[in-house]
Order: C-alpha cells, then sequence, then structure tokens
C-alpha cells in the first residue's frame, strides 16, 4: 500500500466522523494550549528573575555574617560572629576589587515637614551608585565614611523623592530619617521593581549611621565587585583568606553570582518543567478521547477491515493504517492547540504588557512531539485490535 494510499484512507475515515473526529482534537488541542501557555509563562517568569538579579551586574560576591557546619554530634553550629564595617574596608587591599558595599537594611519614618512616609532605609558605603549600578539623577552619593564618622547626608529613592518633595528640588533639604537630622544629598534615577521590592522606594544613608540607628553589632552583608582577568572562584578565595586572617576562623558565608545564578536558573527551570507537566495532565483526556475514537472506529469499520486483508492488506499495514488516523488526529490537535495559545498569547501581552512572557521555539516543537506521542501511544491498542480481526469474521459483521 502507498503512503498516498494511507493518507487517502485516514482522512476519508476521519471526515467520516467528523464530530467525533473535532471533539477529539479539541481535547488534544486545550491540552497543547496548557502545555504551551504554562511552559512559556514559566520560561518567562525564569528569564524574568535571571535579569533582575543581573541587573546589580556578574562579578560580584555577597558575603554573610556566620557559617553553618556540620559538628561532631552530627548537629549543626552555627556562629554568628558580625562582619564589621572595618572588614569591608580591609577587603578593598586586595587586587582585582573594584568596589566594596557594607549593606544594613531596616525600616522607618522618613519625615519632611508635615509630610511622613514610611520605607525600607539602607545603610552603605561611597560606593553603593557605581557597584550596584545605580544612576543619580542628583546631587552626589553619600559620603565617605572611612576616615570616620560620616555627615548626615542622605540619598532619596526616585519615589520617596516625589512623595516627599513632588516638583520641589530635594537638594539641599533637611529630612529626619528614624528620628534624626539628615541633609538630601542626591536622588537615584527610577529604577524599578526587582520581584515585588520597589527599588524606587528606598532612602539611602551611610552605614555607621545605620548602624547606630538600627543598634546592630554588624553589616548585614558585604558586597565585593572585582574587576575583569581574575574567575569568581579565586577572587572568592582571596576574600575568604583575607577575612579568616582577621577573625581567626571561617565565620562568614561566601557566595558568588555565577553560583547565585546557576542554582536559580537550576531551581527555575526545573519549576518550569513541573509547571508543564501540570499542563500536560490535560493531555490525559485527550488520550483518552483518542482512544475511545479509535476504539468505536475500528468496532465501526470490521467489514473494511476484512475487505483489505481479503484484498491483500497485512496485518502490520492494517495496524499502519489506524496508527496514522490515531497520530494524525493529535498532531491536527496540537497545531490547533498551537495556535490558540499563540492567540491567547498576544491576548494577554495586550492586556498585561509587563507579564513576562517568552516563547521559545522548543517548546513549540516539543509541545508537537508531545502530540504525536500521545496519538501514537492512544492508537496503538486500537491498532492492535484492528489489526487482530479475522478477515472471515470480520467480513461476516457486514
Amino acid at each position: 500500500m502507498r503512503s498516498a494510499d494511507y493518507l487517502r484512507l485516514t482522512l476519508t475515515s476521519l471526515r467520516a466522523s467528523r464530530l467525533r473526529s473535532a471533539l477529539t482534537v479539541l481535547g488534544i488541542a486545550i491540552g497543547i494550549c496548557a502545555v504551551v501557555l504554562l511552559t512559556t509563562l514559566g520560561e518567562g517568569l525564569r528569564l524574568y528573575v535571571l535579569e533582575n538579579f543581573s541587573q546589580f551586574g556578574s562579578r560580584i560576591i555577597a558575603i554573610n555574617p556566620g557559617k553553618s557546619q556540620t559538628g561532631g554530634t552530627g548537629g549543626l553550629l552555627a556562629s554568628t560572629r558580625p562582619l564589621l564595617v572595618e572588614d569591608a574596608w580591609s577587603l578593598e587591599q586586595l587586587p582585582f576589587v573594584e568596589y566594596v558595599v557594607p549593606v544594613v537594611q531596616g525600616s522607618g519614618a522618613i519625615e519632611y515637614g508635615r509630610r511622613v512616609r514610611y520605607t525600607d532605609i539602607i545603610g552603605a558605603g561611597s560606593d553603593l551608585a557605581p557597584a550596584w549600578r545605580f544612576e543619580l539623577a542628583q546631587g552626589r552619593s553619600l559620603p565617605d565614611g572611612r576616615n570616620g564618622y560620616p555627615q548626615p547626608w542622605a540619598v532619596l529613592g526616585h519615589k520617596v523623592k516625589q512623595e516627599l518633595f513632588a516638583e520641589q528640588n530635594a537638594l539641599g533639604q533637611f529630612i529626619r530619617v528614624g528620628g534624626e537630622r539628615y541633609r538630601v544629598v542626591g536622588v537615584m534615577a527610577e529604577k524599578g521593581q526587582m520581584l515585588g521590592f520597589d527599588l524606587d522606594d528606598i532612602v539611602y544613608i551611610p552605614v555607621e549611621r545605620a548602624l547606630s540607628l538600627f543598634n546592630r553589632p554588624g553589616v548585614m552583608e558585604i558586597d565585593v565587585t572585582y574587576r575583569p582577568g581574575i574567575s569568581a572562584h579565586a577572587m572568592a578565595e582571596q576574600v575568604r583568606q583575607r577575612l579568616i586572617a582577621r577573625h581567626g576562623v571561617e565565620d562568614f558565608s561566601l557566595i558568588t553570582q555565577d553560583e547565585m545564578l546557576k542554582s536559580l536558573d537550576r531551581i527555575l527551570a526545573i519549576l518550569t518543567v513541573a509547571i508543564g507537566g501540570l499542563g500536560g495532565i490535560s493531555l490525559v483526556v485527550g488520550a483518552i478521547g483518542i482512544v475511545t475514537i479509535m476504539v468505536t472506529t475500528v468496532h465501526e469499520r470490521r467489514a473494511e477491515i476484512g475487505l483489505l486483508r481479503a484484498i491483500g492488506a497485512t496485518r502490520q499495514q492494517v495496524m499502519r493504517l489506524f496508527l496514522g488516523e490515531a497520530v494524525l488526529l493529535a498532531l491536527i490537535g496540537g497545531v490547533a492547540g498551537i495556535l490558540i495559545s499563540g492567540l491567547a498569547l498576544g491576548v494577554l501581552a495586550l492586556a498585561m504588557p509587563e507579564l513576562p512572557i517568552r516563547l521559545d521555539p522548543f517548546y513549540l516543537l516539543l509541545a508537537l512531539a508531545l502530540s504525536a506521542l500521545v496519538g501514537l501511544i492512544s492508537g496503538v491498542l486500537p491498532a492492535r485490535r484492528a489489526a487482530g480481526l479475522n478477515p472471515v469474521l470480520a467480513l461476516q459483521s457486514e
């Protein structure tokens, strides 16, 4: 039997039962649409998160106080010795170090005249803006506290400036941060949000003053950025050895931006696949539909199968004929599902432009392959049943 004959017989069979074929195609289309939509949104979310984490640069090492380690009794022993501002300044002497930013974070009331706004307060070093790739819209950065207690200067995030000063010039004005008087020396350019955290709704003050304001013995984190020419591992090792020399023990934790992004990428990729798998559950409904229609078709076409066998068709040819019908149904459903999902994604993009949508051709090809696989698996049992019919008994059923 020629390929053209297979195709002609398959299409004739599908046209003969249009309603059942359409319902089966719809079931597959819904499943494929769910898979494409969920994987596309999952991939968009993955890339969105990675881009947000990468906006601060890729050559960053974050140092946090405390290090958990396995003790001899099998429990976890954790040190809580603080990281000091002096630890941060000592790291500036290392080769390839570009910027060092000690960080303390808290929240409190920001007052200007009768206006009060409760927001996040970050205490940081004077290199915060270049290290984190923040741009100043007005004024200057925080004062340098390396040579003594810094001046009470503050830099406002874009939203804080708008809320407190509106169109008025904020530079040189005095505000109260946590009850203390500060002079505004700078305003950050609009930065936007990162994972729901508004980077514009922050007030920045010198880290030494933040330690006093929040009554903390040490900083919460030290960020080290380094120049090209050294690997992340080698730079991290230099930082580790310097801090061990100062503390006597390794009572801190290091994580490079590369390690963070790799771990995050791995977790989000698994999440994307898992979300797509949940959407794939709906394909089970389509598969059941294919099995149902093919079993019914075999029962109704017993005489046709007997005739095909009588004129010389082999069992393998009959089996391929019915498998072809199942796969063609699934592929038509897959194409329809992709078209529907494309339309749905277009509507979502217009309705919610901020939604991270990334249509990956790989997932489209995977969806088509998945639909074909569903058709193949679903059609095996009915096809084997058709091929196993006795031709004489099949002819007698007419």
